[in-house]
């Protein structure tokens, strides 16, 4: 039985006065009893009691009933109760390992958003009217909903640069699995190549954020000579940097995304190395470089694709020598510094590209991955926990 299938269509929307006012107090809103929750929580939890979602709303109901907090009441309660969901699932996901301890969301830097449930919001004739709202919103639809669909939540945002947007999460039927093909292919990230594939082919890093820098440094330093506080002209300044910032990360998520499609689409089985992008950032010589190139977003994109078409994705441990290992005869080399690009294998004498060899080697190992039954995720979903490809030695007794 084909599961459904949940996306979220992305809108730009052009709010009205009145319209802005009341998102700006729902945002206000939504972040005030999202800390309030928190810090009862974390008092709570340093009493040793316990505090689950049902309790934090019975506060909730307690807040608005105080003078202080009466202003809760002038917005929907629909967000507010979301935001209590919210942080519920950020102490879930602490309890269970897959995250740390949930922080308290600043006004300046804290994502200004609020999400709304089919209770509080009517969708008709691709009209969009939120509540407490007369007027629907002013979307720009870019592409049209799968024809039927009915959002069952709507999330508004404003981004630093400005912009408002909302998403409308609904069913898209057209994503099925795709028919099942014999065709698999490793996939070696990099930072002169964005991608070396096994099949040979090498595809170019676009380096958006190198194409943009010296644009960016000048709005930057525009920004560094104003006055600190929220002055006008520094407000202006800081949205100039934030527009920047946001067209480097719309031109690469539009890459990342092309690419990721293509490579679901014309692939059964997908194999990529399980890298360690936060620790390998701390590497201050190419931070930046491996930052542009955005290799944990490609990861995470070929996976959720992966997951809708019916595809496998295989990731291999990071340890694996990939690079080192002759993918002919399997000999290891003892070194291999980065500024070795060809490299000819001492035992049988073939030359290798050493970005399509750790391709190829990746693809080898996948696949063994997959006969022996092996996770797709080894060391995101079991904290310390190793893959099908690294061998630990037993320790031996004295």
């Amino acid at each position: 039985m084909a599961t459904r299938v949940k996306r979220a269509f992305k809108y730009r929307f052009y709010p009205t006065d009145a319209q802005a006012a009341e998102l700006w107090r729902t945002f206000g809103c939504v972040r005030k009893v999202y800390n309030m929750a928190l810090a009862a929580r974390t008092e709570a939890r340093a009493r040793q009691v316990r505090v689950n979602y049902n309790q934090t709303s019975a506060m909730l109901t307690a807040w608005k009933k105080t003078e202080e907090l009466a202003y809760l009441n002038e917005v929907s309660c629909v967000p507010l109760q979301q935001a209590l969901r919210h942080l519920q699932m950020a102490f879930a996901n602490f309890f269970a390992r897959r995250a740390r301890y949930p922080r308290f969301k600043a006004k300046k830097k804290s994502r200004a958003s609020a999400e709304y449930t089919s209770s509080a919001f009517r969708f008709r004739d691709g009209r969009l009217t939120l509540a407490k709202m007369a007027r629907p919103l002013d979307i720009v639809w870019s592409r049209p909903l799968p024809e039927g669909a009915v959002p069952s939540t709507v999330t508004v945002s404003r981004d630093s640069a400005g912009s408002w947007f909302v998403s409308l999460l609904c069913e898209d039927p057209t994503v099925t699995p795709l028919a099942a093909t014999r065709a698999a292919v490793g996939i070696d990230v990099g930072l002169d190549h964005l991608l070396t594939l096994s099949t040979g082919e090498k595809i170019a890093n676009p380096r958006h954020e190198r194409r943009d820098r010296e644009r960016l440094a000048r709005a930057q330093r525009e920004l560094s000579r104003k006055a600190r506080g929220d002055g006008a002209n520094r407000r202006k300044a800081r949205r100039k940097v934030a527009k920047i910032h946001g067209r480097i990360a719309d031109r690469r998520r539009d890459v990342l995304h092309k690419l990721s499609t293509r490579l679901v689409r014309e692939n059964q089985t997908l194999v990529i190395e399980d890298l360690t992008v936060r620790t390998m950032v701390k590497n201050r010589s190419l931070a930046r470089a491996i930052s542009d190139a955005a290799w944990s977003q490609f990861r995470n994109m070929l996976e959720y694709k992966a997951s809708w078409y019916g595809r496998d994705v295989v990731a291999v441990d990071r340890f694996f020598p990939s690079s080192k290992l002759c993918s002919h005869c399997g000999t290891l080399q003892p070194d291999m510094p980065l500024n070795v690009r060809i490299w000819t294998c001492d035992s049988c004498g073939t030359a290798h590209d050493r970005d399509v060899n750790a391709a190829n080697n990746l693809l080898a190992a996948g696949l063994a991955v997959s006969v022996c039954g092996a996770g797709v995720r080894p060391q995101r979903r079991t904290p310390g926990g190793q893959s099908a490809m690294k061998q630990k030695t037993p320790r031996r007794e004295p």
